[in-house]
């Protein structure tokens, strides 16, 4: 454990970082917190607990990327040597010995480039919104094809392939992951309960938002990795352009055409829904509401894409999309 780090980022966290720190700092020695602007007393509170601070220049786009690269960045000056690095958002607090547990796997799996574990929601009864990210997190145990941002990882594979795509707004683990996987590393989900999330995401607006965020992520990772073996996130990009624009310009020129009778084609969003809920009504435990939301969620997705797109045409680099 002694040759294990910690980095954790956030902005204007508040309670929220403190309950983070405190888990990581009862597991780990060597600890950096990265700020990205905060307005609170984030950087005080991670002072005031011995914990090495940076704080990015913010005149520089911000991405998530950027702060944990810049936390690798401090770790390794600051020590003589590290063999892993635990990545942890703000919002998130480590399950009691979670640390260990990704370090004897490493240990003993010498293919295995990065581990996680079970993410789990806080607050899974306050929204909806929050529910279904406590779903989407419960992926299945074994080797898989990416993690997320809350994980812990083997550092010569970290730096063996570049490390983060600092410009990445959106999907910057997943992008990592098939270059690791590229150069023959291995991502595992272990069964082991890792981490609480706290999401807080009360309104519909905020949702919104997330999905339109992956829609951009999708598209982004699509461009960068579509076409190689696995053409990544290609599928998704495309389920996007289809529910999100292609079948709603079908219908309205059905309906231009044929007048209240085309609409019948719209039949196809609840027959879409109907057909999510019967397949996943079994390992869900919300397989309707999940379904409404992924088929709704196409739209945002869709915009997300058309976001990713114009800024290519523009030339231009885009800046988050928030949703807290």
């Amino acid at each position: 454990m002694e040759m294990l780090g910690v980095v954790v980022i956030g902005r204007n966290e508040g309670e929220r970082l403190r309950r983070c720190l405190v888990s990581v700092v009862a597991q780990a020695k060597h600890v950096v917190y990265v700020d990205s602007g905060s307005n609170d007393s984030s950087v005080s509170v991670a002072r005031n607990m011995g914990i090495g601070v940076v704080e990015l220049d913010m005149s520089i786009p911000f991405t998530a990327a950027r702060a944990r690269n810049a936390g690798v960045t401090h770790l390794l000056q600051s020590m003589v040597s590290l063999d892993y690095v635990q990545f942890i958002d703000g919002d998130c607090e480590l399950m009691e010995d979670w640390l260990a547990n990704a370090h004897q796997f490493l240990e003993t799996h010498s293919q295995v480039a990065a581990v996680f574990g079970r993410l789990k929601e806080r607050h899974p009864e306050r929204s909806i919104y929050n529910l279904m990210c406590d779903i989407e997190w419960n992926t299945p145990i074994g080797k898989t094809k990416s993690c997320g941002g809350i994980t812990c990882m083997r550092l010569s594979a970290f730096m063996a392939v570049g490390a983060f795509r600092e410009p990445l707004i959106a999907g910057e683990e997943p992008e990592l992951c098939v270059r690791l996987r590229a150069a023959g590393w291995e991502i595992w989900r272990i069964d082991a309960e890792m981490a609480w999330h706290d999401a807080a995401i009360d309104k519909f607006s905020q949702w919104w938002k997330r999905a339109m965020r992956g829609g951009y992520a999708y598209a982004e990772g699509a461009f960068l990795h579509g076409t190689s073996p696995e053409h990544h996130r290609v599928r998704e990009s495309l389920s996007a352009w289809c529910w999100g624009g292609a079948v709603p310009a079908i219908v309205l020129f059905s309906i231009m055409s044929y007048g209240a009778w085309g609409a019948i084609l719209a039949l196809v969003y609840p027959a879409q829904v109907i057909r999510l809920t019967l397949r996943d009504r079994k390992h869900s435990p919300l397989p309707w509401g999940r379904a409404l939301f992924l088929v709704l969620g196409k739209f945002p997705e869709m915009l997300g894409q058309m976001k990713f797109s114009y800024s290519r045409l523009l030339g231009k680099s885009s800046r988050l999309i928030e949703y807290k």
